[in-house]
């Protein structure tokens, strides 16, 4: 049987660091690339009496995504202790949310070229993160074959928001596509730089299989710590290969961690999965609950802006499913907007963005719209050179179009005419080559006449009239 007869199951955990000034619980700041170990106090150190006080601009950031993720907002959140032991949690426990989070269910639509897909999501909670080990010496980078590790206890306590998803996500590519649009709608909310690179952005990924139309779930791998969109592609489709064969071949599948190895493209096991109960949850004694007004929800809602996905299927109707994800997931569907509100035609103004735009490398926000969309209405009478210039600086400040409209393309064949009969009558072998079949050789002919117009000349008029004229 071949892996296109079993169904993949797919569910995601996503950890976000929001951006706040100072850490979850104590006023240590946060600045990424501190000198190790220079950003800690008795609290986030849990040094014995040190009590924690939540960060009221995390638990705004959070109840904001939460409504961009059409989650439930907790009338009354409660935080609570996850017990386990690693050397980066000092305290032996997290400070989390479980049964209580600020969010609770919402959905996240997925736009797709055949309609919308709806993921769900189980909760986005608020918790802190562990500090960061570092394994050195032998196989530096992996704890197997390191002399020793080192913990620096600077990220320790940062804020982090946590989204679950249901197992809604049936492919790598789905499941990938998910992440870089809920990875934009945070950016966009302003609540998370959301760096893969940088770890400000991790998923861990849960993947099991089952035959196509098959109920219910088989036991799930779970993927931790991925810091990478590529990444996260391979150790989907290398644990749907790896588990279809085990099933297949008959061969027990448990429910496990595991480690990608990007060189060799394999998964081996790391630990035995944790449950809900392995962590023994159960409310934060040193923190009261927290119950969001009324009025801060509806606030926090009416601050947000048109979703990601939303834009995509408002733009889609004009250019086109490819061109609108296009737009939208490099943040060019701005510009987009404000050329066609200026008069430009959304197809026009699409493929100006993604291309002349793009490639000029300018700030879409600085472009000065209104008088773009006047080059952009007259590019088909500009000559080449003259158009890809106004593009290029029409985010220089006080640009205007009219000097460039001036530089029209020369159209009138009576003007051209004579320019087209000197060139064929100083090329005869091209000319000749032309006619013997290959007509290739008539783009070095238009070639010459645009240097004899200094690139003024109509290439489309100039094309006609050596077509014409070589056949007379």
């Amino acid at each position: 049987m071949a892996v296109r007869d079993w169904e993949a199951v797919i569910g995601l955990e996503v950890h976000a660091h929001l951006k706040t000034r100072t850490k979850m619980f104590c006023r240590c700041e946060l600045e990424y690339g501190a000198p190790e170990n220079t950003r800690t106090c008795p609290v986030c150190l849990a040094h014995p009496g040190a009590l924690p006080v939540p960060n009221e601009r995390a638990i705004e950031q959070t109840i904001k995504l939460g409504l961009a993720l059409d989650c439930g907002i907790a009338a009354r959140a409660i935080f609570a202790r996850k017990n386990y032991f690693y050397p980066d949690l000092p305290k032996g426990y997290q400070i989390s949310q479980y049964e209580a989070p600020l969010a609770g269910r919402g959905r996240f639509r997925l736009p797709r070229p055949d309609g919308d897909r709806e993921i769900g999501i189980v909760r986005a909670h608020l918790e802190e993160d562990a500090a960061k080990t570092v394994h050195a010496g032998g196989a530096t980078g992996r704890s197997v074959g390191a002399d020793y590790s080192l913990v620096d206890f600077n990220r320790g306590g940062t804020p982090l928001v946590e989204i679950v998803t249901e197992p809604d996500l049936r492919s790598a590519e789905e499941a990938v596509w998910f992440l870089r649009l809920l990875r934009q709608t945070i950016v966009e909310l302003g609540i998370s730089d959301a760096e893969m690179e940088k770890g400000t952005l991790r998923a861990d990924v849960n993947v099991s299989v089952r035959r196509r139309g098959e109920e219910g779930y088989r036991p799930r791998w779970e993927i931790k710590n991925m810091n990478s969109f590529t990444f996260v592609g391979r150790a989907i489709e290398a644990a749907i290969r790896q588990q279809v064969a085990a099933h297949e071949a008959g061969e027990p599948v448990e429910q496990s961690t595991y480690d990608y190895d990007a060189d060799t493209d394999r998964l081996t096991v790391h630990r035995s999965k944790e449950e809900a109960d392995d962590y023994r949850y159960f409310p934060e004694p040193d923190l009261v609950p927290v119950e969001p007004p009324a009025e801060l929800v509806e606030r926090l809602r009416a601050e947000l802006p048109e979703r990601p996905a939303d834009r995509i299927r408002r733009i889609e109707p004009a250019v086109g499913f490819d061109a609108a994800v296009e737009l939208v997931t490099t943040g060019r569907d701005r510009l987009y907007d404000r050329l066609v509100a200026a008069g430009a035609e959304a197809r026009v103004a699409a493929n100006a963005v993604m291309n002349e735009v793009a490639a000029a490398g300018i700030d879409p926000e600085a472009v000065d719209a209104g008088e773009l969309a006047k080059v952009l209405g007259a590019r088909e009478r500009l000559p080449r050179d003259v158009y890809l210039e106004a593009v290029a600086r029409s985010a220089d400040p006080g640009f205007a179009a009219a000097p460039f409209l001036e530089q029209e393309a020369v159209s009138d064949a009576s003007a051209l005419e004579p320019v087209v009969e000197a060139v064929l009558a100083a090329n005869p072998e091209q000319v000749q080559t032309y006619l013997g079949g290959k007509e290739g050789v008539l783009g070095y002919l238009v070639g010459q006449v645009m240097r004899e117009t200094r690139g003024k000349a109509d290439p489309r008029v100039v094309n006609r009239l050596l077509r014409e004229k070589l056949r007379a």
